[in-house]
């Protein structure tokens, strides 16, 4: 029985990787995401000048156009932005990580809940909470609660956490309230099941696909908010090499040194691009697995 079970796991997989292979852009996608992770984990040994990404000035360099000795060139205080762009990548991956792995869980649980709780006095109440928070622009929340607190990355992190959650808990919600009533879900309610086997045994595993597509895309969509927060100065501050305000402060200086902001602007485009293309990628091969 066991080898049958994992050899009908493996078909699935490979027609899963088939589907997923069979996309281009799915494959642009995991690749340019890949080619990320790689810059941003070994930043220190790929950098030109790793020594850039924090306190560091040399004047007589500054503001230099792109060059073979400077790929992207330099900013004002002659620091070389291709070596900031690496060390950028980790702040911004960094804050998708942490943002993600605080609301996804809250908001799957809160929808878990609600969903098979549709009617009762808990599903109001997370459902009502949840409306709250989705009618406020993500965006405008995020640059709220930020400018009352001090601006940082945790700060910036937390904010966007706190907007963030809502989505995860309305899509789970769906699911689970339309799956509520199948009959594996009543044979374990008839035969003694606690509500937390039910809840993540029963109804949770139908939510994977639409999770992990989720999960992919928001990466991009959270990046961009955290860029833009650091962009109007509530995120990260200098000297720390932050995409957004990598581009809020080469915004100063165009046309002339257009360099100094365009690179950055192009490194968080070249981000959220391969997020949404991976997020597109994995949404069909969780189709295919799961048909």
């Amino acid at each position: 029985m066991g080898k049958i079970d994992f050899a009908r796991r493996w078909e699935k997989l490979k027609k899963a990787w088939y589907k997923f292979g069979k996309n281009p852009l799915s494959i642009i996608g995991a690749t340019i995401v890949l080619i990320i992770l790689l810059l941003a984990a070994f930043a220190p040994l790929v950098a030109p000048y790793p020594e850039h990404a924090g306190n560091y000035v040399n004047f007589p360099e500054a503001s230099r156009p792109p060059s073979w000795k400077h790929l992207c060139g330099t900013d004002v205080f002659g620091r070389d932005i291709l070596s900031r762009i690496f060390f950028g990548f980790r702040f911004s991956l960094g804050m998708g990580v942490v943002v993600i792995s605080i609301t996804a869980p809250v908001g799957v649980t809160l929808g878990l809940i609600a969903g098979y709780m549709k009617g009762s006095f808990m599903d109001t109440l997370i459902m009502r909470l949840t409306d709250i928070f989705v009618a406020v622009p993500p965006l405008v929340l995020a640059l709220a609660v930020c400018s009352i607190l001090k601006p940082s990355v945790f700060n910036a992190m937390m904010a966007i956490s706190l907007l963030w959650w809502p989505w995860y808990c309305r899509l789970v919600y769906g699911i689970s309230s339309s799956i509520r009533n199948e009959f594996y879900v009543q044979a374990a309610e008839v035969t003694g099941a606690s509500k937390i086997h039910i809840l993540f045994r029963e109804i949770f595993p139908n939510c994977y696909g639409p999770i992990f597509t989720k999960l992919s895309l928001d990466m991009g969509w959270v990046i961009l908010i955290g860029s833009a927060l650091s962009f109007v100065g509530l995120g990260a501050q200098p000297p720390t090499p932050d995409l957004g305000t990598m581009v809020a402060d080469g915004g100063k200086y165009m046309p002339d040194q257009w360099w100094i902001a365009v690179f950055p602007a192009f490194a968080i485009m070249f981000i959220v691009l391969g997020f949404n293309l991976l997020g597109d990628g994995i949404r069909d091969m969780l189709e295919v697995e799961e048909g």
